[in-house]
């Protein structure tokens, strides 16, 4: 069931994201600041990025100076992909907002019928924005355009090199700007709270493997406006012991 506020909207498809409907692409984004520690994670990236289906392709792409530097392009040869994977340059200031270097690979990506997510390993820390607040406007543009492209989100946190790889303050930020991103795009955020980086990707990666799994694509008659604009939605089910997990929100075309 689907609600616009307190009105039901007609759900015209509910379709598991399987057989000729699994079509997935997913971009691995990569912080190019981040601390040699994302090296020893590099073998779990690697396992996920092998074990995934024949009809997922997988990209890689580095951010670097607000800028997402493919590294490879979408492919379904896994072992190619498996294999662009480097050590992260681990320089300061390297790059300045992951979120610019996540709008910049939603503007790249072509449109396509098949389901779309990116997982980005970064700190979340917005350098470029710097204040630590709830209004950060980079972060929420990115958020927009990933939401329009219909892209999720998922991220997991790791230290960048320097200051803010263990600034108490920056961190808390960071992990609260990946938890938004994951939050309003339907994706995932992972992290350990402020104990610094996880010993192993493995557990979140293959958390994010089952989710893949378990989507499914959801088409509804959204309530016609006179402007076009974002309406917020929610998703309720009378299935006991489900979790049902999406934007919180959809574009809605204004009437001609």
């Amino acid at each position: 069931m689907v609600f616009e506020g307190r009105e039901r909207d007609q759900v015209t498809e509910w379709i598991p994201a399987q057989g000729d409907r699994a079509a997935l692409e997913v971009f691995i984004l990569l912080d190019d600041g981040s601390s040699s520690t994302l090296g020893t994670q590099l073998g779990d990236i690697r396992k996920f990025i092998n074990a995934q289906p024949p009809t997922t392709k997988i990209g890689v792409a580095y951010m670097r100076d607000g800028t997402a530097m493919i590294q490879q392009n979408l492919t379904d040869d896994h072992a190619l992909a498996a294999k662009s994977l480097r050590l992260p340059i681990g320089q300061r200031g390297v790059n300045a907002s992951p979120y610019f270097s996540l709008g910049d690979l939603v503007k790249k990506w072509p449109a396509t019928s098949a389901r779309r997510e990116v997982l980005m390993v970064t700190d979340g820390i917005d350098r470029y924005y710097g204040l630590g607040d709830l209004e950060d406007p980079y972060l929420e543009e990115t958020i927009d355009a990933a939401d329009r492209a219909g892209i999720l989100v998922s991220a997991i946190y790791n230290p960048d090199v320097g200051h803010f790889g263990h600034s108490y303050w920056q961190t808390y930020w960071g992990q609260i700007y990946l938890s938004e991103i994951a939050d309003k795009t339907g994706g995932e955020a992972y992290y350990i709270g402020f104990n610094g980086p996880a010993v192993a990707f493995a557990p979140f990666l293959e958390d994010l493997s089952l989710r893949f799994t378990h989507q499914y694509l959801l088409t509804f008659l959204a309530k016609p406006e006179k402007k076009s604009g974002w309406q917020s939605v929610r998703l309720r089910t009378e299935v006991p012991n489900v979790d049902l997990v999406s934007a919180g929100r959809v574009y809605v075309a204004g009437e001609k």
